[in-house]
């Protein structure tokens, strides 16, 4: 049973990697239509000096949209006008979304940090009142307290980081890439 399972996981294996390296021939004919075909001896013989050879993509990418057959009659939309791009080649969304990212980590860090410092203070405070308490209970206060200052130096740096990303390295970034930097704004 085991080696069934085994031979049908390589045969399944060898299979699909030989349909990823396959090559797919492209040609027109007379009409005007477009043909495809996976192997070269199903292109008619006539053909065969027209064919154009394509390797598959690696990932499927979505299917061009047809022009439309009279442009003059169209009028220029958004997608039509060319968008500015930095050097790489991301446009504003691309930077509104990194800086919004960056933005919300560091609003959260924020939030975070102050429910530490919060339940911190409250914690050092009860310690304050607890001078007729057993030791005991001031040992768990004093543990309590020492995660929640350990806790706030971890969410400090995660603030900070967060803080330095959206002050000066995006910036920065957006500067060296040739961005406008009015995409880093909201």
């Amino acid at each position: 049973m085991k080696r069934a399972i085994l031979f049908l996981y390589l045969a399944l294996t060898l299979s699909s990697s030989i349909a990823i390296g396959q090559e797919i021939y492209r040609w027109v004919d007379e009409k005007g239509t477009v043909h495809f075909a996976d192997d070269f001896t199903l292109v008619p013989e006539k053909y065969r000096d027209q064919i154009q050879k394509r390797k598959p993509p690696e990932e499927p990418s979505p299917s061009p949209a047809r022009p439309p057959s009279r442009p003059e009659a169209t009028a220029p939309t958004a997608e039509s006008t060319p968008q500015k791009k930095d050097l790489l080649g991301r446009g504003e969304e691309w930077w509104r979304a990194k800086m919004k990212e960056w933005e919300d980590k560091l609003q959260n860090a924020q939030k975070d940090y102050d429910l530490v410092y919060y339940d911190l203070k409250q914690k050092e405070k009860e310690l304050a009142d607890a001078r007729f308490r057993p030791d005991s209970f001031k040992r768990k206060l004093k543990s309590k307290i020492k995660e929640l200052e350990e806790k706030l130096k971890f969410l400090e740096k995660e603030r900070d980081e967060a803080k330095n990303m959206v002050e000066k390295v995006l910036p920065k970034q957006a500067e060296d890439y040739k961005a406008d930097p009015a995409w880093l704004k909201p």
